[in-house]
């Protein structure tokens, strides 16, 4: 009766068959272990290798199979050479979302730092710094894509006679101007769905940033205060350079997820306007206009632009370990 029950539901007897084959491979993982002595270097490949035959299968394959990909033409089946990456690099629209994707990098990464360093101390000898980072921790709970509706009601644009729903042009009006369409003007339009990337990202920086502050020691800001330092002197000299570890991590994790916006611009814009970035005009060109060539080639772009921020991390991680 059991066996005949689930057979006639195919998704309880996948789950069943997964959790089947996870069990036979943690098993045949320790019995090797356990049979008998195991130098250090085979243990840890023995123990390595389901996580490598997932990332070869799930991640190194698919990657391989882009670049292949970004070499061919519309339909991914004749050789396009370089042609591909020529048009990258000459076409208009491809060099406005590059142009936008720069200032992304460098706009919010920046940004959100400084706004979570000010932040962080400001609260961070605050009795209710708890409850201070939970609120500015807030928006971060927000996925990318409600963050940009939310922004989009911000900053909604009706005609000068009608009633204004968007809170940005409601300020507006009450002192006097006249509503705007902040989301059509180039190149204005782009800063402003930077200013939705750093409202959800600057919680992060402040979070991180209160802990580096806090962890500075206390004996070396009592004896520069005991030397007559002020309290700007003693962020400056003393604070910034023993945090500053921790704000490069902040920057370059940053700097990494940026490369990848793509929701609040799917969200907002749609990618109109001139706003367009390198993952939303990869997707429309590999999805939309079925140009899989050149979304392979812009998705390639993308992996070589993010693969020194991730270094570079690394190694930061690996000095403060």
């Amino acid at each position: 009766m059991l066996f005949d029950a689930v057979a006639q539901q195919p998704k309880l007897l996948y789950l069943l068959q997964g959790v089947a084959a996870f069990a036979a491979v943690v098993s045949v993982i320790l019995l090797a272990l356990h049979r008998g002595p195991v130098r250090r270097r085979a243990a840890a490949l023995i123990l390595l290798a389901p996580t490598l035959l997932l990332l070869t299968i799930g991640l190194l394959l698919p990657g391989l199979r882009t670049l292949a990909l970004s070499f061919t033409d519309r339909g991914g089946d004749t050789w396009a050479g370089f042609d591909n990456y020529v048009w990258m690099f000459t076409d208009h629209r491809a060099m406005m979302a590059l142009r936008n994707t720069l200032a992304w990098v460098v706009l919010v990464p920046l940004t959100s730092t400084a706004v979570g360093l000010l932040y962080a101390a400001a609260v961070v000898r605050s009795r209710f710094r708890a409850f201070a980072l939970s609120l500015v921790l807030m928006p971060m709970a927000i996925s990318f894509v409600g963050a940009g509706v939310v922004w989009k009601f911000v900053y909604a644009y009706r005609p000068a006679e009608a009633g204004q729903i968007g809170l940005l042009n409601q300020l507006v009006v009450a002192f006097g101007g006249e509503p705007r369409q902040w989301l059509v003007d180039s190149p204005w339009n782009v800063l402003f769905l930077i200013v939705v990337m750093v409202w959800t990202q600057a919680g992060f920086a402040a979070v991180l940033l209160t802990g580096a502050i806090r962890a500075v020691p206390g004996e070396l800001t009592e004896a520069a205060r005991l030397d007559g330092a002020s309290p700007r002197q003693i962020f400056w000299r003393i604070t910034m350079p023993s945090i500053r570890p921790t704000l490069l991590v902040v920057v370059l994790a940053q700097a990494i997820g940026t490369f990848k916006a793509f929701d609040i611009v799917k969200t907002m814009t749609g990618g109109q306007f001139g706003t367009g970035v390198i993952a939303h005009e990869m997707y429309d060109q590999a999805f939309r206009y079925g140009e899989t060539g050149r979304g392979a080639a812009l998705a390639v772009l993308l992996f070589v632009l993010v693969t020194p921020f991730v270094a570079h991390q690394v190694r930061a991680q690996r000095r403060t370990a």
